[in-house]
């Protein structure tokens, strides 16, 4: 008995309408495509100085404190300069770019200072602290003025308070 096979041709791809769309949607994804900025900051890790070092030296050693309630702002020798309470409504972070403004009048040559803040501190928090002491900006007349502060900014863990040491000894 004879076998009759029936001969298949090779389809034929028809991409014409997947082509069109395509000239379409490239256009399009890249005119509404959001392209960002990164922004990168310099930042400077404190030199390595013994404890006598630092004691000879009778200048600022600016830190910057980001405390849950409140921004405490010192000297590394000296102590505490101010301590600032933390409302919410953005009053907190203008009275901080003040005494920064302040400070940087009392020692124009300074140009380094320290932020340090406590493990759960939101990133935004941390930014806007380090805009706040890295330069100021003030409305002359119709005219922005960016004046610089401390633009040499060091990084780091907040210190311990003595409080929350006994509440965790108390605790365990």
């Amino acid at each position: 008995m004879r076998v009759r096979r029936l001969r298949k041709e090779a389809a034929h791809l028809e991409i014409t309408a997947f082509i069109n769309l395509i000239v379409v949607l490239v256009p399009f994804l890249l005119s509404t495509a959001v392209f960002t900025r990164l922004a990168v900051m310099d930042l400077k890790l404190p030199a390595a100085q013994s404890a006598l070092e630092q004691l000879k030296g009778k200048d600022l050693q600016l830190e910057v404190v980001i405390r849950r309630d409140a921004f405490e702002v010192g000297d590394r020798i000296g102590g505490l300069i101010q301590r600032i309470e933390r409302k919410g409504d953005g009053a907190d972070l203008k009275t901080l770019a003040a005494l920064m403004v302040q400070v940087k009048g009392q020692f124009p040559d300074k140009a380094e200072a320290s932020v340090l803040a406590e493990p759960d501190t939101p990133y935004d928090d941390l930014v806007q602290v380090m805009d706040a002491v890295r330069s100021s900006v003030t409305a002359q007349g119709p005219k922005l003025l960016r004046a610089e502060l401390f633009p040499n900014i060091s990084i780091g863990d907040a210190p311990v308070r003595k409080a929350a040491l006994v509440t965790a000894k108390a605790g365990s």
